[in-house]
């Protein structure tokens, strides 16, 4: 091998590679000089490709050109190449070069399976999981808590809970990576509470927890109401001194203002030092949600004057926060100047939700019907929830029928929907369709729910609109 040939191609790589015409000029010579299995000029080739968007180059390097030789690449270099593209937008090529490593009796080893599973949590493939975790086995893999950390986290983007648990259970060892996977994983599929024991299991086994976790366990507390986990977990955050960035400074002020603690989230927001659109959102949204209309306007005011950019979650926020206090006109002016582009954007189906939510709240049931006729999309469930619930509220019963006619359309499995259009049939003394929709349940199997009432739509469409 000619070792300054190596070493000038090394240089090259390193320091004069920048473009893509540059990387195809090395790539020819890899070949020319059969250097392709040199496995640092490999690690250099692979970067340079995924640097200039060229890494299928070195994909067909490395899977076609050995079979005109006596050897294949290292399996160094397959595992920089299956790292390479676990970080690429095409995160199914990782599993082709497994199998292309399979069919050529090229055996992975400790490093091949973590970036295998990042792949599979980008792009979550259940079944690949089970037959990779089959592989690690036979191959005495598992015993490695980082591989297991990695299946871990793959089973869990798949959300198949219970399969993540029984691993979680079966591993002889676990750090705090194992037990934030698992919160994650109880989070993101919504079971808030899983995720808070497991989060205080964590703590009766003596794991400190890192910001992923405690951001995770914050979200956790956020969605469930558990205030009292909240403000342990910002206890332990000052105890132990940290610093509030931008993440964890977020999920406290989130925190707070979810579970209607607003002002403690402001004080949160104000000891923060670095704060980004995300941070203002949360304060604004937690003021909507506590109807302190005027105050999350000023704060939106405030995010201007700050130099932040709004984005489409603040503008929803705000125009709630109008609803929800009756600032019909502010709000129209919001959404005039939402529709004119004045915040680089312009409205979703989200924002148009919140001003028929604003109109038909202050009994402008009409208004809001109108205004659900000349939108660009059909009306949403949220929309006609929205009209059906203050029809009701202000004895507009036809209009009430129409929003609750139109929802049993839209979702015709929902009984809610039929038992708020039986209701509203017996108010206005018209039993004969009081019993039509009866026997429309009974065809489609329906059974009416003790207790349903408007506050579920209501929940609903607010729950949907401030998501």
């Amino acid at each position: 091998m000619n070792s300054y040939l190596t070493e000038r191609l090394m240089i090259l790589l390193k320091d004069h590679c920048h473009n893509g015409i540059q990387v195809r000029q090395i790539l020819a010579q890899l070949i020319i000089q059969r250097l392709h299995s040199h496995t640092t000029l490999a690690y250099h080739f692979i970067a340079a490709c995924q640097s200039h968007s060229l890494l299928n180059s070195a994909l067909l390097l490395y899977t076609t050109h050995h079979h005109h030789h006596h050897h294949p690449p290292h399996i160094f270099i397959f595992n920089n190449l299956i790292r390479a593209f676990s970080n690429s937008q095409i995160p199914h090529t990782p599993l082709s070069i497994y199998s292309y490593m399979h069919r050529h009796s090229i055996l992975p080893n400790h490093f091949t399976f973590p970036f295998l599973f990042k792949s599979l949590s980008l792009s979550p493939n259940f079944t690949f999981s089970q037959c990779l975790h089959t592989h690690l086995l036979k191959l005495g893999h598992h015993h490695d808590i980082f591989v297991t950390n990695s299946l871990l986290a793959a089973y869990a983007s798949c959300r198949h809970l219970p399969f993540c648990r029984q691993l979680f259970d079966e591993m002889p060892h676990r750090d705090v990576v194992s037990w934030t996977v698992l919160i994650m994983g109880y989070r993101n599929v919504g079971f808030h509470r899983d995720a808070l024991l497991v989060f205080e299991h964590m703590q009766y086994a003596g794991v400190v927890p890192n910001r992923v976790t405690m951001v995770n366990a914050l979200a956790a507390c956020a969605h469930s109401g558990a205030i009292e986990m909240g403000v342990w977990i910002h206890g332990f955050i000052r105890r132990n001194g940290w610093e509030l960035d931008v993440i964890l400074g977020t999920a406290l002020v989130e925190m707070y203002a979810k579970c209607g603690r607003v002002e403690e989230g402001v004080g949160v927001f104000l000891a923060m030092k670095e704060k980004s659109v995300f941070t203002w959102n949360a304060v604004i949204k937690g003021l909507a949600l506590g109807k302190s209309g005027e105050e999350a306007i000023s704060w939106f005011k405030r995010m201007e004057e700050a130099g932040v950019r709004a984005d489409e979650v603040t503008l929803v926020a705000v125009l709630s926060a109008c609803s929800h206090s009756g600032l019909v006109d502010k709000g129209r002016e919001i959404f005039g100047l939402l529709v004119d582009g004045k915040y680089g954007f312009f409205p979703n189906v989200k924002h148009y939700a919140c001003v028929v939510d604003m109109l038909a709240r202050s009994g402008r049931l009409q208004e809001a019907f109108e205004f659900m006729r000349g939108m660009p999309f059909g009306p949403t469930k949220a929309m006609w929830g929205s009209l059906l619930v203050w029809s009701k509220a202000q004895g507009e019963l036809e209009l009430g029928e129409l929003a609750a006619r139109k929802l049993v359309e839209l979702e015709s499995d929902n009984t809610a929907y039929y038992v708020h259009l039986s209701n509203l049939y017996a108010e206005m003394g018209r039993w004969k369709d009081v019993e039509k929709v009866r026997e429309m349940m009974k065809d489609r199997q329906l059974t009416k729910e003790l207790g349903c009432s408007s506050m579920e739509v209501e929940h609903q469409r607010h729950s949907e609109l401030l998501a």
